[in-house]
């Protein structure tokens, strides 16, 4: 069988998002044979952005999908762009199954209230041979709005990196959070010691807030040397609101397998998809409110945090090769 990995990768782009597509691409390569597609476009609205449009419809599509003897394709999905996704597809010869590998949905983020949004991405959805989902709650969500196509869940993003985070034997009750700090609000209010990494910070934070820097998504995990990784989204702490934070109760994000892929416990919103994956794998602490930090890393032994590091540690081994997304397009091409 000829499998085959098509990533759109947006020149724009310098944050940790394509670290998530980049490993997968690796990872189907080395451990499944499949071979990668790649472009590299600049899906903007500027002038210029319209104009390579063309050229990317009319010459460079075309010329990377010519020849290529297709059984089964896997798209990272979503592209943002209808007419470049409707162009590669037109381009597939009619036998080739294609699947989806979700990254984002966009009718549950930026346009979680557009109803004819909504339409347009399950029927999209709907036209492929299958898709892998986040977890078992945007497969809820998925099902319930429509989708009939089969649907593999893959638990949780895996993340390659030969840094983990420095050995420790202690327990110090510290914490981190790495994301992009223009986002992460409810950093201003005073609720627990914490260690922040990563762009854009805020000019001014309690001084319960220590900025670190920011790093690679390679090289961070070797500068994690706090106990704890912080998952959370919103403005307030007592439960993540907002777009994003409501978007926890249905995604995978990419900052858990960042953490746990270091050795590091985390901590998680009691309603986030992940928490349930957390809590089954006894590898970090949720919690409804980060009013409850105090109290919570206050009365945990040592004991009990290095079970929890331990725990983390064996999630961190099957995400570094790549289980989970093996996992889930092996289910998919083998209709389980």
């Amino acid at each position: 069988m000829n499998n085959y990995l098509l990533s759109v990768y947006d020149k724009t782009e310098y944050n940790a998002g394509p670290k998530a597509k980049r490993d997968i691409s690796k990872i189907l390569s080395e451990k499944l044979n499949f071979k990668n597609i790649e472009f590299y476009f600049s899906l903007n609205n500027t002038i210029s952005s319209k104009i390579n449009k063309i050229k990317y419809l009319n010459w460079d599509i075309p010329r990377k999908l010519k020849n290529k003897k297709i059984d089964n394709i896997f798209i990272q999905y979503p592209i943002y762009s209808t007419v470049v996704t409707e162009k590669i597809l037109s381009l597939l010869d009619s036998h080739v199954k294609v699947y989806y590998i979700i990254h984002d949905l966009e009718s549950l983020r930026l346009f979680k209230n557009d109803a004819n949004y909504l339409v347009e991405e399950i029927n999209r959805l709907n036209k492929a041979d299958g898709l892998v989902s986040h977890n078992s709650a945007m497969t809820k969500w998925l099902r319930e709005n429509g989708v009939k196509t089969k649907i593999s869940n893959l638990e949780i993003f895996d993340y390659l990196t030969e840094n983990v985070a420095p050995k420790s034997n202690s327990y110090e009750k510290t914490l981190c959070y790495a994301g992009n700090l223009q986002k992460s609000d409810f950093l201003i209010n005073r609720f627990y010691p914490i260690d922040v990494y990563g762009p854009n910070p805020k000019k001014k934070y309690p001084n319960t807030v220590s900025y670190k820097g920011v790093f690679t998504p390679e090289e961070l995990p070797k500068h994690l040397k706090e106990n704890f990784g912080l998952i959370w989204d919103g403005n307030r702490i007592d439960e993540c609101n907002g777009v994003y934070g409501e978007y926890m109760k249905y995604n995978n994000p990419h900052k858990v397998s960042l953490y746990l892929s270091s050795g590091l416990p985390v901590i998680i919103w009691e309603k986030a998809a992940l928490a349930g994956f957390v809590s089954k794998h006894q590898a970090g602490i949720v919690v409804e409110s980060l009013a409850q930090l105090q109290d919570r890393l206050g009365s945990l032994t040592e004991e009990e945090y290095l079970n929890l590091r331990h725990n983390a540690q064996l999630v961190s081994e099957k995400l570094k090769k790549g289980h989970y997304v093996v996992e889930a397009v092996s289910n998919l091409m083998n209709n389980k």
